[in-house]
């Protein structure tokens, strides 16, 4: 599976660490959708599309986000005991990768193809403001 076409879409927030989103294009078939280009601690790298996790209130079963302390649709008090499933007794992240590269030759093409298309979509809107 080929990556056929990469769109970036810059966000004008430079002091945050979110620096764009990109949708990725493979084999001119299936599309990727909010792919984010992130700052991190060791430079920028791209975070998969995710979706928020939810919990069920053991009252009226209405879907709360992870570490609610109330229901938002009955006031419910939640018990709050989102465990990872090893036991190791650190809470399970909020968020799920909606698709995710399963290999790490996958992840680093991915990678690779996003941030080349970050850099040159930077480059091309740096280039147009210095023109005018």
């Amino acid at each position: 599976m080929e990556i056929t076409e990469v769109r970036v879409r810059l966000r004008n927030n430079t002091d945050k660490k979110l620096k764009a989103y990109a949708t990725m294009t493979f084999d001119h078939e299936f599309v990727v959708r909010d792919v984010k280009v992130i700052e991190g601690k060791k430079g920028l790298f791209v975070a998969m599309p995710s979706r928020k996790l939810r919990e069920s209130c053991p009252e009226c079963r209405f879907g709360n986000e992870i570490r609610n302390k109330f229901c938002s649709q009955c006031g419910h008090r939640l018990e709050n005991i989102a465990r990872s499933p090893e036991g190791s007794g650190e809470p399970k992240s909020e968020h799920r990768d909606l698709a995710h590269p399963i290999t790490s030759q996958a992840r680093e093409y991915i990678q690779g193809k996003v941030l080349e298309a970050y850099e040159a979509e930077k480059a091309k809107v740096s280039s147009e403001t210095t023109t005018y």
